[in-house]
């Protein structure tokens, strides 16, 4: 069977420097993911998880080694809008609703309104959210707004979805 890579690390480390010297946040991590692989990343906190996913993800510069994402670098994958990503915390807009805050990236990609609505309706059916897209965030639990922020980040079909302790609300 052909499997198709679509996460490639190499030699990854990433270095911050503080007031206290140098942090070694992540260490040679080598790593493939190939397409339709579930993968957990498992350990105590600081152990570098939200980091790792963070470079995937072109939020953070390795200081060494290579990271490739589609075949791109993190940063055209970004841009490529190739992933969908979830924070640890849900990262709604208050002044929008519910159904606004997921059809954003819709909105920023160009998708009509028609497949906006569509789009918007189908995510939230997925994640039992149906008949809150009028809701504001601060209506909704803190678990209801994480799966609102799911929602968010299945609404344009991305290739891969990162998610950082997404379950924790």
């Amino acid at each position: 069977m052909n499997q198709q890579t679509i996460i490639t690390a190499r030699n990854l480390d990433l270095t911050f420097e503080t007031n206290d010297g140098p942090v070694h946040a992540l260490k040679d991590v080598n790593l493939d993911i190939n397409k339709g692989d579930f993968v957990s990343f498992i350990g105590p906190s600081g152990c570098g998880k939200t980091t790792f996913l963070r470079c995937i993800a072109g939020l953070e510069t390795p200081t060494a080694g290579e990271i490739s994402v589609n075949g791109m670098t993190p940063d055209e994958a970004r841009r490529a809008r190739a992933y969908g990503y979830v924070f640890q915390a849900a990262g709604l807009y208050p002044w929008r609703t519910i159904g606004g805050n997921i059809k954003l990236p819709l909105e920023i990609m160009g998708f009509d309104k028609a497949e906006q609505a569509e789009h918007v309706q189908r995510v939230l059916d997925l994640v039992d959210l149906t008949g809150f897209d009028r809701k504001f965030p601060w209506q909704l639990s803190g678990g209801m707004q994480q799966r609102a922020s799911i929602a968010r980040a299945l609404a344009f079909d991305a290739d891969i979805l990162l998610m950082d302790e997404p379950f924790g609300a």
